[in-house]
C-alpha cells in the first residue's frame, strides 16, 4: 500500500483523536491534532492559547476581533485589516498543507479535508456517535460535567459547524464530503481504526 494521508473529522466526545493517535501508530506515520496548535500559532504569530480556543470555532462578530486582539496580544502576519479568525485559518491552511507535503501522515479536524481536496492521496474520514455514547466518554475523560454534558457537546458541535460552513460553503458532517463516516458508538474504537486502516489498504496506490 502506498502511504496516504487520512484526515479525520470527529463529533464531540466521538472518539476521532484516540482513533486517529491509533491509525498513526498502526500505519506508522505521524499524528497531528495538537501539534497544529503550536504550528500555526508560530505561523500566525497569534499566542498558543487565542489558536488553541479558536482554531476550529466560528466567531466572526467585529467584538471578538477587537476584544481577542486586545487580549491575546499577538499580531498575525497576514493581511492588517484581516479579520483575526481568517488570519488564524489561512495560517492553518499553510501548516496543513505543509505537513501533507512531508508525505504520510494522520491529520485531525481544522477543515483539512477541505484545505487537501485537490490531492488524490487522501482519505477523508468522519467520526460520529450518539449522544448517549458522547456524553459518557466525555464525563469519564473530565471535560464536562453530568450536568452540562449534552449543552456543551452540542456548543462544541455547532460551533464546529459553523466554522466548517464558513471556510468551506459545506455541511460539516455530510456524508458526500468524505470517503468514510463511522459510529464509533456502535463499532467501538478499535474496530473504527482497523475499518479506516482497511479501507487504506483497499483503496490502491494514489494516481
Amino acid at each position: 500500500m502506498e502511504g496516504r494521508i487520512i484526515t479525520i473529522s470527529r463529533q464531540c466526545g466521538s472518539g476521532g483523536h484516540s482513533i486517529g493517535s491509533e491509525l498513526a501508530k498502526r500505519l506508522d506515520v505521524p499524528f497531528y491534532d495538537k501539534e497544529i496548535i503550536e504550528m500555526a500559532a508560530k505561523e500566525s504569530g497569534f499566542h498558543r492559547e487565542f489558536v488553541e480556543e479558536k482554531g476550529e470555532h466560528m466567531n466572526s462578530s467585529l467584538l471578538f476581533n477587537i476584544a481577542r486582539y486586545a487580549s491575546y496580544g499577538g499580531r498575525g502576519r497576514y493581511e492588517e485589516y484581516q479579520p483575526l479568525q481568517d488570519q488564524l485559518y489561512f495560517a492553518q491552511v499553510k501548516v496543513i498543507k505543509e505537513l501533507a507535503g512531508k508525505g504520510p501522515c494522520v491529520i485531525v479536524g481544522r477543515c483539512a479535508d477541505y484545505v487537501l481536496r485537490d490531492r488524490k492521496d487522501v482519505l477523508n474520514v468522519f467520526i460520529h456517535a450518539d449522544m448517549a455514547f458522547k456524553k459518557k466518554r466525555c464525563m469519564e475523560r473530565g471535560q464536562f460535567s453530568d450536568e452540562n454534558a449534552e449543552d456543551m457537546i452540542r456548543r462544541r458541535d455547532k460551533l464546529r459547524a459553523d466554522h466548517y460552513r464558513y471556510y468551506t460553503d459545506q455541511k460539516w458532517g455530510d456524508s458526500l464530503n468524505y470517503h468514510l463516516c463511522l459510529d464509533s458508538g456502535m463499532f467501538g474504537i478499535g474496530k473504527c481504526v482497523s475499518l479506516i486502516e482497511d479501507a487504506c489498504r483497499g483503496m490502491g496506490s494514489p494516481s
